[in-house]
């Protein structure tokens, strides 16, 4: 797991939280904002499995026979 797999799915929470908040005091603002944390999130996270496979494919490209 690489950092950026890491803060993409902290960035997700906080973002589900903050939706959340907003939610409960009725303030669409903040509900806004942990939508587009969550995308934010979402998005590094996407970004950081994709490094991640593509690294794995190399180590299995160089380690074949």
């Amino acid at each position: 797991m690489n950092k950026d797999q890491v803060s993409g799915r902290v960035e997700e929470a906080k973002g589900k939280l903050k939706e959340a908040a907003g939610k409960v005091v009725g303030s669409e603002k903040l509900k806004a904002e942990g939508q587009v944390d969550q995308a934010a999130g979402k998005v590094q996270k996407t970004y950081g499995d994709t490094k991640e496979q593509i690294k794995d494919a190399v180590r299995n490209e160089i380690d074949k026979p």
